[in-house]
């Protein structure tokens, strides 16, 4: 297929864009480098890959580069962590409206004028932000009451642009809620401001690179924010990556939804020990502070994965250990460059 993927230079989008031409699909990706200015990348000079400067918002550059695809992924946003969602609470749900609403504009078009079959919108765990269902399964998030952060509520949003396309023009599509990424490729936002955690400088605002670049830097105790008894799902990039590849090619992923993420669950804290074991073994006790939370750090989040199995036939196969065994000697390298 031919596939088109907005914010194709993200963290996500490099992961996505790499599964695509490695299982032959051609790719069209579209970023405007504003989350970390321009980055090179492995596949750039790959004969079926064209990327595009540009802006999604730009509706009529979308619908030239959409008109020969068969499918299209929605992944372009402002995202970022935490402290993110606060710096640009307004921001992340009036320029992330009209991000999705130029795509589906493009979608729609495409798929009656052209050939376009399926739009698949990244959307996000935030969504179940209030849940109190656990594991959490797919459609929940139309039972719980709807998600405090404004990011979490704009790409809700994002799952209702889904249905009314589908609703009034028949465009098909897959939702697609990855669950706390990690891997490798984040680096500091250039919207990002420099918070201090501890003795250490942050500007990455993610839990797995914040962690890690204290522990690399010689934090000890260790910060943490708030208890460390939040539980998250860490899901490898490539992994996630290879989950929306199935929810592009399945015929059982239309006009479907799935929880994309690894099964496994591990608190901040059991995170925290982790990463400190995997660079100072035995030669340091572990300690740690719990410094004060942000507002919207969700105390569990937990996805039940097993549509994705039942139907993709998907199960995440990297394990944190395994992912960290990646990520740590990348970020070292990072801090040395000057990068985060």
């Amino acid at each position: 297929m031919k596939i088109l993927v907005t914010g194709s230079a993200g963290f996500v989008g490099g992961y996505l864009v790499e599964e695509l031409l490695n299982n032959g699909h051609e790719v069209v990706g579209i970023d405007n480098f504003s989350k970390y200015g321009e980055l090179s990348k492995s596949y750039d000079t790959n004969s079926k890959y064209r990327l595009v400067k540009g802006d999604v918002k730009n509706t009529e550059l979308l619908k030239e580069l959409i008109s020969d695809c068969d499918q299209v992924v929605a992944g372009a946003a402002m995202i970022g962590g935490i402290p993110y969602f606060h710096k640009f609470a307004y921001d992340l749900l009036a320029e992330n409206e009209r991000i999705i609403a130029s795509t589906f504009d493009a979608a729609i078009w495409a798929f009656k004028n052209k050939k376009l079959k399926k739009i698949n919108v990244l959307s996000s765990s935030m969504v179940f932000e209030n849940t109190s269902v656990f594991p959490t399964p797919e459609g929940e998030e139309r039972k719980c009451p709807p998600p405090s952060s404004t990011y979490g509520f704009q790409k809700l949003a994002c799952e209702y642009f889904a249905q009314g396309a589908w609703e009034q023009y028949r465009l098909p599509y897959t939702i697609i809620r990855p669950f706390n990424c990690i891997g490798i490729g984040e680096r500091r936002a250039l919207s990002d401001e420099s918070v201090m955690s501890g003795n250490v400088k942050l500007a990455m605002s993610h839990v797995v690179p914040d962690l890690v670049q204290k522990v690399l830097k010689g934090q000890d105790p260790l910060h943490i924010l708030g208890s460390g008894n939040q539980l998250r799902h860490y899901t490898y990039g490539g992994d996630l990556a290879r989950g929306i590849r199935y929810c592009i090619e399945s015929e059982n992923a239309v006009n479907e939804d799935f929880n994309i993420s690894t099964a496994k669950a591990h608190t901040v804290l059991e995170l925290a020990q982790i990463i400190w074991k995997k660079i100072h073994g035995n030669s340091k006790p572990f300690r740690y502070v719990s410094d004060e939370p942000f507002p919207y750090d969700v105390q569990k989040r937990s996805p039940d994965v097993s549509k994705a199995k039942r139907l993709l036939n998907f199960e995440a196969k990297v394990t944190l250990e395994e992912a960290l065994d990646e990520i740590i000697p990348w970020i070292k390298k990072q801090i040395e460059l000057g990068k985060v």
